[in-house]
């Protein structure tokens, strides 16, 4: 087959028979037998003349001649399959990952189709007893520790908008092979062509019951409510864990993908001296705008023409302060994403259809050592304050305020004319409470400048909530060229230890794990 980029469609004429028109058009055939689409997008930079734009592997009998007429944008179809080969010699006791995430899941998911039967424990619920538990605290406020929006299986980003698109450059198709298990396990086939995929919460949650269930037909096992609570270590040897303050496994062969909130594991990992260090993350507030005033931005007259509008806004402060939006969910919610009793923090969410008509995105301001510390835990703590802080605002409710009123250092009354769509109990407040000086001030210096940008984005009645902590985990723990950490046997992995950043680039994280653990181990 061959490739052919650059096929540009009428968003009112959207079909593979306008696409089919275009491709006869280019190549100069008359024949076409098959059209699979490899890439798809949508280009909004004229707003009078907006399209989609196609790439596609095209299979017909002309093909030598067209790849040697050397037409531009097109080439031969690259072979794109993901191969891995397990060379390992070394034995091992049952690999044990730490984690049900995407990183966790897809190491998980990699080991055992290479028939390593890993055993994956989640300190949380599974994704069924999840949703239940994470609906009645929006309902009660009542916090379960163990089993909420950052915990359990699936990890932090079941309760998102499933938003797969990545920057990360991945030569070896671990992506394509993601896609594909994904799609195999129930997500929309179109993740595997949409420039920006998204599965959505509610169809990512089936996705996750599926993948668990083909994990387990392969060999693999999965213990819910299983926390790490110790590492058995010999001469710098990794012997065995302990799970919930009681149970002993025999374990040489640890794969930590724990995310960016366990927080009481890094203090364990810390004492039994794995190596780690801090790193800069993203701090700020959630606003709300009406999906509608979004789309009009960003698509002119096509606004309701065309799927539910995103946008990516970055700007850097007068005092060299990086902020940007971050997580941004059209048609979505805002949540009460907790985890620790006392503290508060938020996070988004949208279903696959992105249909509450109201968007939502973290506003953030990048932090270092130069604001919270140079020991190593002292960001988490700097994200505990900010929390502390949220939470006894508003007495454990999420705290909303208009954003002239945050302008104004002022708390609300009520709100505007935007409407709000959050899931869990809200209270006013005045964020500026939350934060200090400087992050105020960064914040409302780019909202006056986004609002430049996005006409409405800085109107006074858009709805501002906070607080937004955890953008990015602020630990690394440190991990060798082979994947090891400094006691051998365990591989920090995604996320939480500081290599991805979402759930596209912690699965890629997992699969570079689990190839790691196959160039060492021996499949028994």
């Amino acid at each position: 087959m061959i490739r052919v980029r650059q096929i540009k469609v009428d968003i009112l004429d959207d079909s593979l028979v306008s696409i089919k028109r275009e491709l006869i058009k280019r190549l100069k055939v008359d024949q076409i037998n098959k059209i699979d689409i490899v890439r798809k997008s949508i280009d909004a930079r004229d707003k009078n003349n907006i399209y989609y734009v196609y790439e596609v592997d095209v299979d017909t009998p002309f093909e030598k001649s067209i790849l040697g007429n050397n037409i531009r944008d097109v080439i031969k179809t690259p072979n794109e399959e993901y191969i891995i080969e397990v060379t390992g010699t070394e034995e091992y006791k049952r690999p044990v990952i730490v984690g049900s995430g995407p990183a966790g899941l897809f190491s998980a998911y990699i080991l055992a189709e290479n028939g390593y039967k890993p055993l994956v424990i989640e300190r949380g619920e599974k994704i069924e007893d999840r949703v239940n538990t994470v609906e009645n605290f929006f309902k009660t406020n009542k916090l379960n520790t163990e089993s909420n929006i950052q915990f359990g299986e699936g990890g932090a980003g079941t309760f998102s908008d499933g938003k797969l698109n990545t920057g990360i450059k991945d030569s070896n198709n671990r992506k394509k092979k993601i896609f594909d298990i994904f799609v195999e396990c129930g997500a929309p086939s179109e993740i595997k062509y949409l420039n920006k995929p998204h599965i959505g919460t509610d169809v990512l949650r089936q996705v996750i019951i599926n993948l668990r269930n083909k994990i387990i037909s392969m060999g693999g096992e999965f213990r819910y409510s299983t926390k790490l609570t110790n590492l058995i270590v010999e001469d710098n040897k990794l012997t065995g864990i302990e799970v919930n303050n009681s149970e002993l496994i025999d374990c040489s062969l640890l794969v930590l993908a724990i995310g960016h909130s366990a927080r009481d594991t890094f203090y364990m990992l810390r004492d039994k001296n794995i190596n780690m260090s801090s790193k800069p993350f993203a701090v700020g507030v959630r606003v709300m705008h009406p999906q509608d005033m979004i789309n009009k931005s960003q698509y002119g007259k096509y606004y309701d023409k065309l799927p539910p509008s995103d946008y990516k806004l970055t700007y850097t402060t007068k005092d060299n302060r990086g902020v940007y939006s971050f997580c941004m969910c059209p048609g979505g919610y805002v949540v009460n994403s907790s985890s620790e009793e006392g503290y508060l923090c938020i996070n988004g969410m949208s279903n696959y259809k992105r249909d509450s008509g109201v968007a939502n995105s973290a506003i953030v301001v990048t932090v270092s050592n130069r604001d919270f510390g140079e020991d190593i835990f002292s960001g988490i703590e700097f994200q505990r304050k900010l929390e502390k802080n949220a939470y006894l605002l508003c007495d454990g409710n999420i705290p909303l305020q208009l954003y002239g009123d945050y302008v104004d250092n002022k708390i609300s009354n009520n709100l505007g004319s935007v409407k709000s769509k959050i899931m869990g109990d809200y209270s006013f407040g005045n964020i500026n409470k939350v934060f200090p000086d400087y992050i105020n001030n960064s914040i409302k210096e780019a909202m006056n400048n986004f609002g430049k940008k996005i006409k409405g984005f800085d109107r006074i009645d858009s709805i501002v909530l906070g607080v937004e902590a955890r953008t990015s985990s602020p630990i690394r723990i440190e991990r060798n060229e082979d994947g090891e950490s400094n006691i051998f046997g365990i591989y920090p992995c995604g996320e939480g230890c500081g290599y991805a950043g979402g759930i596209t680039s912690a699965a890629v994280d997992g699969i570079k794990v689990a190839e790691y653990i196959m160039k060492k181990y021996k499949n028994t």
